[in-house]
């Protein structure tokens, strides 16, 4: 009789009487606690079928290294096959996350905090229909106390410095802006954003090689999933945690303020300034583009003239007539001159 049976009703696998003698899986299930046997084996049981269904060694061995342990560090080939599936963009970003968060209540648990990191899924936050930062930790237990983490291994993401932000260009997700974003959705007190050494953006690591800091935006760290370093994650999630359980609230300094608002009110006013100056010269400066456009436009008739007549020797009649009315480039003309009449 078959070991596995399928609901089709349920849509269901169902197992009975099963057994496997293996010394590497009896030794990775022997050092989990009893609580802990039923989610690692549905878990392991999901990576191989992802992995069959890959058809490829590679694919079922990407995980192995984190979850059988030293047994199989032997295996070299591990951190070469293992590559294949964290690349797989339909599946990298649920194992990295997975992996974070089992790492941090692993962290937690060696430096005996009582944090907890926990996934949010595809839960929304405060904002509406924002699912942006993919695991909270709450400190010391406490569900107000929070630190915001977002995991983005997509090489895609820039630092997105605000000196260098042009807010009418299309709107992308940066560090700075998933930083942010993150922080405001699910109501954090700080927040961290995780990149891979193999999938991070080059502006990133030109500020940020491991760790780094954005005053008042959050922390960068870049960790090493292939080879299970996240060594950076740890250093930058306890800066994290200092500065969430230290920070209190400040009271505003008035005059303080007064002079911050008058430099920001007297900036507006210099800009002011300087629009009515250009509005002032606007009609000059079309005139300007206008014959600019006017020489270019001439410059390309006579050159395509000049080129035929080297080509033939001569111009026809009929060429010499098109030649002396330009009505070609009026009508060119006719086009710019109503663009720069709508500047």
């Amino acid at each position: 009789m078959s070991t596995i049976k399928l609901n089709q009703q349920l849509n269901r696998v169902e197992i009975k009487e099963f057994e496997i003698e293996n010394p590497i899986v009896f030794n990775y299930f022997n050092n989990l606690s009893a609580n802990e046997r039923d989610d690692k084996l549905l878990r392991a049981i999901y990576i191989g079928v992802l992995a069959l269904m890959e058809d490829r060694i590679s694919a079922f061995l990407s995980k192995t290294s984190n979850e059988l342990g030293t047994e199989l560090e032997s295996l070299k080939m591990i951190f070469e096959m293992k590559k294949e599936l964290f690349y797989k963009s339909t599946i990298k970003g649920i194992l990295a996350e997975d992996e974070i968060a089992e790492f941090l209540n692993e962290y937690f648990q060696e430096k005996k905090l009582k944090d907890r990191a926990v996934l949010t899924g595809n839960i929304a936050g405060n904002i509406h229909k924002n699912k942006t930062g993919d695991i909270i930790c709450e400190i010391n237990g406490n569900e107000e106390l929070r630190i915001v983490i977002e995991c983005k291994f997509d090489k895609s993401i820039r630092l997105g410095d605000i000196d260098a932000k042009d807010i009418f260009t299309k709107k992308t997700d940066t560090a700075w802006s998933q930083l942010i974003e993150a922080q405001a959705n699910r109501d954090a007190k700080v927040g961290i954003i995780v990149f891979d050494i193999s999938l991070v953006d080059s502006s990133i690591l030109k500020c940020f090689d491991n760790v780094g800091y954005i005053p008042n935006v959050g922390f960068i760290a870049v960790i090493d999933s292939q080879k299970g370093n996240y060594s950076n994650l740890a250093i930058a999630y306890m800066l994290a945690r200092d500065i969430a359980m230290n920070a209190t609230e400040i009271e505003l300094d008035k005059n303080l303020l007064t002079i911050l608002v008058n430099r920001i009110i007297k900036d507006i006013n210099d800009f002011t300034i300087i629009k009515n100056l250009v509005l002032n010269n606007i009609e000059n400066n079309r005139s300007i583009l206008k014959q600019l456009e006017k020489s270019v436009l001439l410059m390309e008739f006579n050159q395509e003239y000049m080129k035929k007549f080297l080509q033939d020797g001569t111009l026809t009649k009929k060429d010499l007539l098109d030649y002396y009315s330009g009505e070609t480039v009026r009508e060119k003309y006719k086009l710019i001159e109503n663009d720069i009449n709508n500047i």
